[in-house]
């Protein structure tokens, strides 16, 4: 599974199709830094979520439940049959059917979109303008953003955010890959500053009898 975020935590080329903003417009900017802020100020959180994944081209169309329990840059993801512990040194993916854990180090550089930082990801690499706003101006309930990748490399073009525009919270996001494919990921509960410890987003062997490990460290 792609650490998102999920596959998580981004972009694109499309500002032409919006209204004529700049491409980093201070309006959209001070609704990132509200969003970010209000995240930062949590110890931890735990959001439970839908992941839906479609793609016309390919004849795809699912969506599973997920939950994720977020401290610093460290998260722990369960979706599906997939549980993903990530303690900032080392990665675990388990899934469930196969009885099988794959372990690879953590890369900060991978280009990858994280739990841990998708509500800050657009402050570096990152293009964004208002794709939306559902609502009058002065009446609307969120701001729509969407976020464009300055390296063109990357196998997203596009990640559009829906924020809360009095609460300031990430109602959903949704990634925009360039094979045409479809993720969408929308927070239906939401409890920040929990009771979390460090050992939880390390994978723990003795919990799954008879796992099969497969070390790519």
């Amino acid at each position: 599974m792609r650490k998102l975020f999920f596959p998580l935590v981004v972009l694109i080329s499309m500002i032409g199709s919006t209204s004529a903003q700049s491409t980093k417009d201070s309006k959209v900017e001070t609704v990132l830094n509200g969003m970010s802020e209000r995240y930062k100020s949590f110890k931890s959180f735990e959001a439970d979520f839908t992941y839906a994944i479609e793609s016309t081209q390919e004849k795809i169309k699912d969506s599973q439940e997920g939950n994720i329990i977020v401290k610093g840059e460290k998260f722990r993801l369960r979706i599906g049959d997939q549980e993903v512990f990530n303690n900032m040194n080392t990665v675990w993916t388990y899934l469930k059917g196969e009885n099988e854990v794959t372990i690879t180090d953590y890369d900060p550089d991978s280009g990858d979109i994280t739990p841990a930082e998708v509500y800050n990801m657009y402050k570096k690499g990152f293009k964004y303008t208002f794709a939306d706003e559902a609502g009058e101006a002065d009446t609307r309930l969120y701001d729509v953003v969407d976020l464009v990748p300055e390296d063109r490399n990357l196998n997203y073009f596009k990640v559009r955010l829906v924020i809360d525009k009095k609460t300031k919270d990430l109602k959903s996001w949704k990634v925009f890959e360039k094979n045409g494919r479809r993720f969408l990921y929308t927070i239906v509960k939401f409890t920040p500053n929990v009771a979390v410890k460090d050992s939880d987003f390390t994978f723990d062997k003795t919990k799954y009898p008879k796992v099969k490990i497969v070390d790519l460290r």
